[in-house]
């Protein structure tokens, strides 16, 4: 039933040249001591005890099927799946890495949309902004709109695009992130910039000069669906706007995530944080670093990324455990949104893809969440009502060397991903690959 959220534009972006973040964008202190609020949030069974050992066998076939279809090597692979009973955890690793752990941090890459997302219902819930409303129309108990009334905020339909439109893809804005911009050798307008300049600190105003200077969009609100991180850097700047103004003071997304969604004094504090500035590059401790292997034989490895171009749509980063607990609480409506709050984020769909909500995803027997891609990390996170399981997998690499422009092998580990985490419901008894 579900389709993969990135299949279809991944053909069209691996066409444009292959830079860490062009791909990336596409498609996100020692085990879980390493997490700040507690080492409680996931009681991982003895990885001796049957069960554990029978979705490490699940995980370790999902990669050695993996490793035969590349006819190369993968670092790791790693599941972390939570019954209502007890949590597993599996890391398969290749000859001579190390495997993860629950509290290992990687980049979670376009899982953010779904932060982004739970930022704005609850705003929405404490009366802080209506998501139906138009993006021109005032602040509830002000007189700002919730973009700004200038001329550099002037996109095609501007007067005609909702919230809600954003949240769900529907509104056409176009893609400067994932899709090629005129002018710029067929590139999208982040990699060009960061390929000449890895340091640049992007603002949301640049980001819409080429829409606005071209008229760039992919149809009337409504009228279809495209998925846009352009979409959620406008969302994060509303969530920033709305911020400042009930503050009193200057907010930025970032801050709001972690005063309300994430951080010590939110319903559910978790470890996971949204860097919004070029120069904050690194991962704490543990992280795992990625890989992207090419058909010339190049391996690059990433760790340190400028996320300022990504902010609201792919910035975060987090570990296994964190991500788990804050689907599984948020999608059974124990994190900072009401049950029926959650239920609009599932349900409120375009109707050009029922299966895409408000930041939320559905794929059939793994449930509701997002995944994500970026720098060579492929990650999906999923919470199933229906059988009260909630799946973390990850796999940090991308094979580029088979197909035009590496899209068959990508497609290989993406399927890869799911097929261990699907192998991993299976083993314990779950409704596993439909």
């Amino acid at each position: 039933m579900m389709i993969p959220l990135f299949f279809t534009r991944l053909y069209k972006r691996l066409s444009l040249p292959l830079t860490p973040i062009s791909i990336a964008r596409f498609f996100l202190i020692g085990g879980l001591t390493g997490l700040l609020f507690g080492c409680s949030l996931v009681n991982v069974e003895d990885h001796r005890s049957p069960l554990n050992s029978q979705v490490q066998e699940a995980v370790d076939n999902a990669r050695a099927t993996l490793e035969k279809d590349l006819g190369n090597a993968v670092p790791s692979l790693n599941v972390l799946i939570q019954t209502p009973t007890q949590t597993y955890f599996a890391s398969s690793i290749a000859p001579g890495q190390q495997p993860l752990t629950p509290g290992t941090n990687f980049r979670f890459a376009s899982a953010t949309k779904n932060f982004t997302a739970a930022a704005v219902m609850k705003m929405y819930q404490d009366g802080w902004l209506n998501y139906k409303a138009l993006i021109t129309d005032l602040i509830p108990g002000t007189n700002q709109p919730y973009v700004p009334a200038t001329p550099d905020w002037n996109i095609p339909n501007k007067r005609t695009i909702t919230i809600e439109q954003l949240l769900n893809h529907s509104a056409g804005v176009y893609d400067v992130d994932n899709d090629s911009v005129p002018g710029l050798n067929k590139e999208s307008y982040v990699n060009y910039v960061l390929s000449r300049d890895s340091t640049h600190q992007f603002t949301a105003e640049e980001m819409l000069k080429p829409i606005i200077r071209y008229q760039l969009n992919y149809f009337d609100p409504t009228k279809g669906y495209h998925y846009s991180n352009t979409g959620y850097f406008i969302l994060s700047r509303i969530i920033e706007r709305v911020y400042s103004l009930k503050a009193g003071q200057a907010k930025t997304c970032t801050d709001y995530m972690y005063d309300h969604i994430t951080g010590p004094a939110s319903r559910v504090p978790l470890p996971i944080w949204f860097p919004y500035r070029a120069n904050d590059v690194q991962m704490p401790q543990p992280s795992v670093a990625s890989l992207i292997r090419r058909a010339s034989g190049r391996q690059d490895g990433f760790g340190p990324v400028n996320m300022s171009g990504h902010v609201g749509e792919g910035n975060g980063y987090g570990t296994m455990a964190s991500l788990n607990t804050y689907i599984r609480s948020l999608m059974k409506g124990e994190n900072v949104l009401l049950p029926q709050t959650v239920k609009l984020l599932q349900t409120d769909v375009s109707a050009a893809n029922p299966t895409y909500g408000l930041g939320t995803s559905y794929r059939q027997n793994l449930g509701y969440g997002h995944n994500g891609a970026i720098a060579g990390y492929l990650m999906t996170m999923t919470y199933d009502p229906a059988t009260d399981v909630s799946v973390i997998a990850m796999l940090p690499m991308w094979d580029l060397t088979q197909g035009p422009n590496g899209d068959t092998t990508f497609g290989k580990c993406f399927n890869s991903m799911y097929d261990a985490a699907y192998a991993a419901r299976a083993a314990l008894g779950f409704p596993g690959k439909p």
